[in-house]
């Protein structure tokens, strides 16, 4: 009786699942190289297998075909922007956990820095040439974080219904992510002591605090805009018998 531990695994079995889960990340590592370089028309599944030092049927095994495979270099390096929104939209946490959980979980790719430039250009080329990732990239990259990031700030701002400025001020506190995922190279030009895995802590840190800004900056903009009515004073009743 194990009272609920995991059985001790055969080592020939250990080696064998130690081989397997080695041989589909050399597979995944090779399919985002060769399709951030040439596109996903113009790989070929044996350029893949060869790059991983493996063979086309390991493709078929570990990921069904060419078009899965492509699919997975999107999420499986870094996981998808979808496995954040239950960190950050988390009803516990203040404004200002919330938008540090927001930029950390986008932010911690860039700690990978070679995969990070090969995920970049991958998406560029997808964005540029679209294949069939693309609906599902715009659902669970783009809609499905933006849709929970406005739940967040509509919930800290007492915002009731979602108008067109929340969804300008959530475009524009994604964009502070975009701009660091896609500024990496002028920054090693203009600062390079701000570039580099060593460096995304800080960025999290300062663009938490530039959004929390924002989101202030937003709240007085619509007090002044959509001021509330004054309360109506009560007269006494000799004041009233004046007016009257």
């Amino acid at each position: 009786m194990s009272f609920g531990l995991p059985s001790p695994i055969p080592a020939a079995q250990r080696t064998a699942r130690s081989d397997g889960e080695d041989t589909r990340a050399r597979l995944l590592q090779a399919a985002l190289q060769l399709f951030s370089e040439r596109g996903f028309a113009q790989t070929s599944v044996r350029a893949i297998a060869e790059a991983a030092g493996t063979n086309v049927a390991a493709i078929a095994y570990h990921f069904g075909d060419k078009a899965r495979l492509y699919t997975a270099t999107f999420y499986e390096p870094f996981g998808s922007g979808s496995d954040l929104i239950p960190v950050f939209s988390d009803p516990a946490l203040s404004l200002q956990e919330a938008l540090h959980c927001y930029f950390a979980g986008f932010l911690e790719p860039l700690k990978h820095e070679g995969l990070v430039t090969q995920s970049l250009r991958l998406h560029v080329r997808e964005l540029l040439d679209p294949t069939h990732v693309w609906p599902e990239l715009i659902e669970r990259e783009c809609r499905a974080p933006h849709l929970a990031l406005l739940q967040v700030l509509c919930r800290h701002m007492g915002v009731k219904q979602v108008d067109d400025d929340m969804h300008v001020l959530a475009f524009s506190l994604a964009g502070l992510v975009m701009q660091l995922w896609t500024q990496q190279d002028p920054l090693v030009a203009v600062a390079p002591q701000l570039a580099g895995a060593g460096a995304v802590d800080a960025w999290v840190q300062r663009l938490t605090g530039f959004a929390l800004s924002m989101v202030h900056g937003e709240m007085e903009r619509r007090r002044q805009t959509h001021p509330r009515p004054a309360p109506r004073r009560h007269l006494p009743s000799s004041d009233k018998e004046n007016n009257t």
